[in-house]
């Protein structure tokens, strides 16, 4: 790797790690914050599905933002929208407001978000173009998954601990501050490398053309079609299974109170994801295509929440916790290097925003779904039920497995076609 492609990875590596680390403060004990405001399962999954709701209303909108402003631009209006509405949801907690005000906010953090996604990511491939990197995606994908792991594993285990020794809303301070930092530190250093904004014409126009080409880039290419499309059903099961997990090893442990351990499920997930993004690369290559790693991590992740759900131990489910999170960094780093491998440059932010936009949809109807069955059944049973609906996705990725596209069998990074 050459020294400005190395920079350009430094600085991904470096957004990563501070996103991750303001985010995961508050992962922890997100659910039980929610509870703790007086919300019900219900109520507190269906605030997770508003914060989706967020994401799919504003995720072409806010890229255009993306597209025709600039990636820095929109990563700079994420981090202060990100800030501003977890303090909001801070306020929320301590005047226990009533739902409708959770679902307004959440709404707000779904935007802070999509000013996010297919930004950061669109930002770095078109970086390390232009300053002439040739090497594997997986590997720098690989990278971001394990500092994004350490971040995550600080930032939860410090967030269980802060709440623990003070209180359930000093995290989402903590959060908002470090935010505010990235901000500052992302103004000064981050530029937009091998990317021209197009700024022609009016925001209408442009939301127009975002859509027009999601669709001739993204839905109307089959290989790429069926992996948008089976990505509700894996992101709206695992925001669940990771939201719903907090007070599952709560309930397992026998100490409702126990505000550490319920960060420990995050913290445990970060090891996973660190052990997952350094193997990634070495575990794609034992297969002739990228498809057959992620349909193989999505049929143990399907294993792992059902048994998951049966399970009645505290020390078994750390163990398949940990299967659960190493599956899935596995997986993320060769669907992200195949989904762009198939997408054309131009285009690039606005297929993977739209790509978010369908895994947000799933979180939407999925969650709070789960989060009745959980009051119906038992966090056990509405994890099995998950894992049943994760299940759903996976004739869609052999679908694509059968298109036998180039960018399938692809062991170094390559130009993606403009077809």
């Amino acid at each position: 790797m050459n020294p400005a492609a190395r920079r350009v990875q430094r600085i991904y590596l470096i957004l990563l790690l501070g996103n991750t680390l303001a985010a995961s403060f508050i992962w922890g004990i997100n659910t039980l914050f929610l509870l703790d405001a007086g919300l019900s399962n219900f109520e507190a999954f269906a605030a997770n599905a508003f914060f989706t709701v967020g994401m799919v209303i504003f995720e072409i909108p806010t890229g255009v933002v993306a597209d025709t402003v600039g990636r820095k631009a929109s990563y700079l209006l994420g981090t202060i929208t990100l800030s501003v509405t977890t303090a909001l949801y801070w306020m929320l907690w301590v005047w226990h407001a009533p739902f409708g005000w959770w679902a307004l906010v959440s709404v707000l953090l779904g935007l802070g978000f999509t000013f996010f996604s297919g930004a950061v990511e669109a930002w770095l491939v078109d970086a390390l173009t232009f300053t002439g990197y040739t090497g594997d995606l997986e590997a720098v994908f690989g990278r971001g998954l394990v500092v994004t792991g350490i971040a995550m594993f600080a930032g939860s285990v410090l967030g269980g601990v802060i709440a623990q020794a003070t209180n359930l809303g000093v995290p989402f301070l903590v959060r908002a501050g470090v935010l505010v930092v990235m901000f500052v530190f992302a103004f000064f250093v981050m530029k937009d490398l091998g990317f021209t904004p197009d700024r022609s014409t009016g925001p209408l126009t442009a939301t127009r053309t975002v859509l027009t080409q999601s669709v001739e880039h993204g839905l109307k290419r089959r290989s790429v079609r069926y992996v948008i499309l089976a990505a509700p059903f894996a992101s709206g099961v695992g925001i669940y299974a990771f939201y719903a997990l907090q007070p599952y090893l709560l309930e397992l442990y026998g100490d409702p109170s126990a505000y550490s351990i319920a960060g420990l499920a995050a913290a445990i997930l970060s090891l996973a994801q660190v052990a997952g993004g350094v193997l990634a690369a070495r575990i794609r290559g034992l297969f002739a295509r990228r498809t057959t790693t992620v349909i193989v991590a999505s049929l143990i992740s399907v294993v792992t929440l059902v048994l998951l759900g049966i399970n009645s131990v505290f020390w078994l489910a750390l163990v398949l916790l940990v299967v659960w999170g190493f599956v899935f960094a596995v997986a993320e780093p060769v669907r992200k290097a195949y989904l762009n491998d198939m997408i054309p440059s131009k285009q690039r932010a606005t297929v993977l925003s739209f790509d978010s936009l369908f895994g947000s949809l799933g979180g939407v109807f999925i969650q709070p779904a789960l989060g009745r069955a959980a009051d119906i059944g038992g966090y056990g049973a509405s994890l099995m039920i998950g894992g049943i609906v994760e299940l759903i996705g996976v004739p869609l990725l052999f679908a694509s497995r059968r298109q036998h596209d180039k960018a399938d069998t692809a062991q170094a990074r390559q130009t993606p076609s403009p077809h």
